[in-house]
């Protein structure tokens, strides 16, 4: 009598695909399904108070209204803005930071341990933290510079447009200037000795040093910090809402707390799912420009494309 053939699921050759099943399902319950969901949504007159909206479809009448809102431009506009601005301070401050931990010779564990605490913070932590101390009455900031006698009253730092875009960029980088500093860091004791001391044998300048050899060997490192913080920075939600919640009248609202009114407060949750995937554009964007850019650094130091 032949040997009656076990299940395939104890077959040799569909054992990898077991394995992996717990995971593909994970992320075909927890992500794909969301984001088919969401995307059909967006072709509905979907409301939060009224379920049976939800089989409303409109076709591109969500997406024909954020083309012709001008909050939502307004939005998207400063959230350029504001991630451009992020951006750069925290590399050069990162930068900096890396540079001057790594002429350290006593302390740098400790050092590198201390840098990492801003970003262990949560983000709504980070804004409550903020808020009070730019607070108009009694936050720190005010009763320092009144203490020192360098203003004479309370300065508005959360209701001016201006300076509360100020502060929320300032929480921001405050918080997030570490991962730069970490990547970059990394990169510095990645680096190879001999350019260097073949560039000190042959006269150059530390500024010499630093602009022709140590910043593009840094620059890979550079575009991986960029893209990964442009990505949390596009969808920045937590620290406006906290510390502004997008005012004074809308002055400092982003993309991402726009849509969180839109589809929470306002209960357009159709209209709010367009707005996200129009946003997702702004990632894909910003995340394709440093990829490219990471690609051809790593080109000009003599690496793999």
């Amino acid at each position: 009598m032949a040997n009656k053939p076990p299940p395939f699921w104890q077959r040799e050759k569909y054992t990898p695909y077991i394995l992996l099943l717990p995971a593909i399902l994970t992320l075909v319950f927890v992500v794909l399904l969301p984001l088919l969901f969401s995307l059909y949504t967006s072709f509905t007159g979907y409301r939060l108070i009224r379920p049976e909206s939800l089989y409303q479809w409109v076709g591109l009448r969500n997406y024909e209204r954020i083309f012709s809102d001008g909050d939502f431009w307004s939005a998207f506009g400063r959230t350029i803005i504001f991630l451009t601005i992020a951006l750069n301070v925290e590399f050069l401050l990162g930068l900096g930071i890396a540079l001057l931990i790594n002429k350290i010779t006593w302390g740098q564990r400790t050092l590198r341990t201390i840098m990492m605490f801003p970003m262990m913070f949560s983000p709504i932590l980070v804004g409550y933290q903020f808020k009070f101390v730019f607070n108009d009455n009694i936050g720190i900031l005010n009763n320092a510079l009144q203490s020192l006698g360098l203003s004479d009253g309370a300065i508005p730092w959360l209701v001016d447009k201006y300076l509360a875009n100020f502060a929320i960029i300032f929480a921001e980088v405050w918080m997030s200037t570490s991962v730069f500093a970490i990547l970059l860091l990394a990169g510095l004791f990645a680096m190879p000795r001999d350019p260097l001391e073949a560039a000190k044998v042959d006269g150059c300048t530390p500024w010499q040093v630093f602009r022709h050899i140590t910043l593009p060997f840094l620059m890979p490192f550079v575009f991986i910090a960029m893209t990964i913080r442009s990505l949390d920075v596009a969808r920045a939600y937590d620290i406006v809402d906290v510390m502004t919640g997008g005012g004074p009248a809308g002055r400092t609202e982003l993309l991402w707390t726009l849509i969180a009114r839109t589809g929470y407060d306002n209960a357009r949750m159709g209209q709010a799912n367009a707005m996200a995937y129009v946003s997702i554009i702004l990632s894909i964007a910003f995340t394709y420009y440093f990829f490219t850019k990471l690609i051809a650094a790593r080109k000009y130091m003599g690496g793999a494309a």
